[in-house]
């Protein structure tokens, strides 16, 4: 059973960075898709990013576009959620989850575990 651990999480300035890494046990979190979502207090969990198995083929919400990269180490078995130019809108708790049901749509595909979450506060 893979286990996810969610860190690099914390309070940042509007225009700042932060990088969130998502490691793993268990081999096979590299043969999985990954991604991240989060849930804003009194907001429904969001996709914001995920990658597919092999890293060659990622999404992104069109609210963080061009502000937000997700990718994946496989050395490492960890997935990466750099965030620049934060915005005070993206203040949430992040959460990473693999995928164990192949699906050719990250947006549709099962997520079925998770990480513990961690907050990422951005102050205007």
């Amino acid at each position: 059973q893979v286990q996810l651990v969610e860190s690099g999480g914390g309070l940042v300035q509007a225009g700042g960075s932060l990088r969130l890494s998502c490691a793993a046990s268990g081999r096979t979190f590299s043969r999985h898709a990954a991604a991240w979502f989060r849930q804003a207090p009194g907001k429904e969990r969001e996709l914001v990013a995920a990658i597919n198995w092999s890293g060659d083929s990622t999404y992104s919400a069109d609210s963080v576009k061009g502000r937000f990269t997700i990718s994946r180490d496989f050395a490492k078995n960890t997935v990466y959620l750099q965030m620049n130019s934060l915005k005070p809108e993206d203040t949430a708790v992040y959460y990473c989850a693999g995928s164990s049901n192949w699906s050719k749509n990250l947006v549709t595909a099962i997520y079925d575990y998770w990480g513990q979450g961690t907050q990422v506060t951005v102050s205007s």
